[in-house]
């Protein structure tokens, strides 16, 4: 191995120290810097075993950051273009969808911060949430709920 460059192994815990990432992210960042006699799925299992990659942890992470501002829809296709399971992808939606409503009120209201005043401005609001993963109905009831917002 040259000077400078780095094995597999160290390419993937940079990539880890970085952030979490799941195994077909890792195999995919790797394969390019695969050389011969290196064996990508033997350093995958390597880490894998050492819990250094956990699909647990990316979920968690995923959600920790864009919770607060993508819809279920969105969050899950990000899961799934990360290729995880489908069962853990399924459990993280479902985890969302009981706060669906409230996070897109909170979305809402941090980029439009008063109710539509004609048709094209509600549309417009409706398609922001609607762009950021939120479903039909919920985009419905925060963009309505926003035309009855509390008096203050």
């Amino acid at each position: 191995m040259a000077f400078g460059t780095l094995s597999l192994k160290g390419r993937a815990l940079r990539l880890l120290s970085q952030r979490e990432h799941s195994r077909a992210e890792l195999q995919r960042k790797l394969a390019p810097h695969v050389q011969e006699g290196d064996n990508l799925a033997a350093v995958l299992d390597d880490l894998q075993a050492q819990d250094f990659i956990s699909e647990a942890r990316v979920v968690e992470s995923v959600l920790h950051r864009r919770a607060g501002r993508l819809g279920a829809s969105r969050i899950r296709q990000e899961l799934q273009a990360k290729g995880l399971g489908a069962e853990a992808v399924q459990q993280a939606v479902a985890q969302l969808q009981g706060s669906e409503l409230e996070r897109a009120r909170e979305v809402w209201r941090r980029k439009f911060g008063e109710p539509a005043t004609d048709p094209q401005t509600r549309a417009k609001q409706m398609r922001f949430l609607l762009a950021r993963g939120f479903s039909g109905d919920v985009v419905r009831r925060a963009v309505k709920g926003a035309d009855e917002s509390d008096p203050k």
